[in-house]
């Protein structure tokens, strides 16, 4: 009887903290659909960037926070994903966003699973150091072979020609800057959502639970059972499929696909983005993605010297929040509410 009623309170009290957290993330959308319309279009470009980015953070998370593996080569599947956009609307004449989504995740899944199939045979540094070589090979492939990927001039892809929706929404005719800011800020954030909600359903699942069993103790998940290697080469797909989907999502925004994505400083951006949120926390990336944006926004702005201004800024936030953002909020409202 007593161990019922403990179940029962338990089931309660889980029921009762979803619900909070379904209240809190529906306020969230709400305050983000109606920015648009209280802020100019140049902040909504930014969002726009932040949220994009904050996609790319989340899959890298799945590595780093759930399954313990630190990767230095995410920008691999950012740039494949944009490349992909760029040949599709380049090379076929394509120009339906959802047929560039499409044809980008089957190329970033390709190329993730591939070089996943190499990289999970090793943990540690040695994991790293693998993903940052093979994301080098692609760059250098991407900066030797200009003749197909434009070099360092990369690939233009005007957002003009683009269409959302199978074509119900276009670009073309006066204004068109303006209505793309606004339709395409909505298209992004309606796929952050997706995104969000598919991650969250990957980390709680039985799936997401084995990922976090291989993250504590290797050994001890093996022997119950768990497929080690199986599960972190579909976690790491599953990363390069998300963060794929931001560098399919980041190209009309850009108008350009350069080897820069490809570069192992952008994979140092994905990480930090983590780092910065709360790699430990499922909000963590999202929020580090958007402070992130913003923060070498002002920096460039702000001097020629953006990059020593902002590596100083954000030596001195991991210092000052050990855990992050959101893990230092969530520590300090647990200690306030005690």
């Amino acid at each position: 009887m007593t161990a019922m009623t403990t179940t029962t309170a338990t089931a309660d009290t889980g029921g009762a903290a979803f619900l909070r957290l379904l209240i809190a993330a529906t306020a969230i959308l709400v305050g983000l659909a109606l920015l648009p319309a209280v802020v100019d279009p140049y902040q909504t470009v930014l969002l726009t960037y932040g949220l994009v980015m904050a996609i790319a953070a989340l899959g890298f998370n799945l590595l780093l926070g759930y399954t313990g593996l630190l990767s230095f080569g995410h920008s691999a599947y950012f740039g494949t994903g944009a490349y992909t956009v760029a040949f599709i609307v380049r090379d076929l004449g394509a120009h339906s966003m959802e047929l560039c989504i499409l044809g980008g995740l089957a190329g970033t899944v390709l190329v993730s699973a591939l070089f996943g199939f190499v990289c999970v045979r090793h943990t540690r540094i040695f994991f790293g150091i693998l993903t940052l070589a093979l994301s080098q090979v692609l760059w250098s492939l991407a900066f030797k072979f200009f003749w197909v990927t434009g070099g360092t001039d990369g690939i233009r892809v005007a957002y003009a020609k683009l269409t959302l929706l199978g074509g119900l929404v276009d670009f073309a005719g006066p204004g068109s800057f303006q209505r793309f800011v606004f339709a395409y800020y909505y298209y992004v954030l309606a796929l952050f959502t997706l995104a969000t909600v598919v991650m969250w359903v990957i980390v709680h699942s039985p799936f997401g639970k084995a990922l976090q069993a291989i993250r504590d103790n290797e050994t001890r998940a093996s022997f119950v059972g768990i497929s080690v290697r199986r599960h972190r080469w579909i976690a790491f797909v599953i990363s390069g499929a998300f963060t794929g989907l931001a560098g399919i999502l980041w190209v009309p925004l850009n108008g350009l696909t350069t080897p820069d994505v490809l570069y192992w400083p952008f994979s140092g951006e994905i990480v930090f983005m983590s780092v910065l949120g709360g790699f430990r926390t499922f909000a963590g990336p999202i929020v580090g993605a958007v402070t992130f944006n913003y923060l070498k926004t002002a920096a460039v702005a702000s001097t020629e010297y953006w990059q020593l201004l902002l590596g100083v800024v954000l030596v001195t936030l991991v210092l000052l929040l050990p855990s992050g953002i959101v893990g230092t909020a969530m520590r300090l409202v647990s200690r306030w509410t005690r």
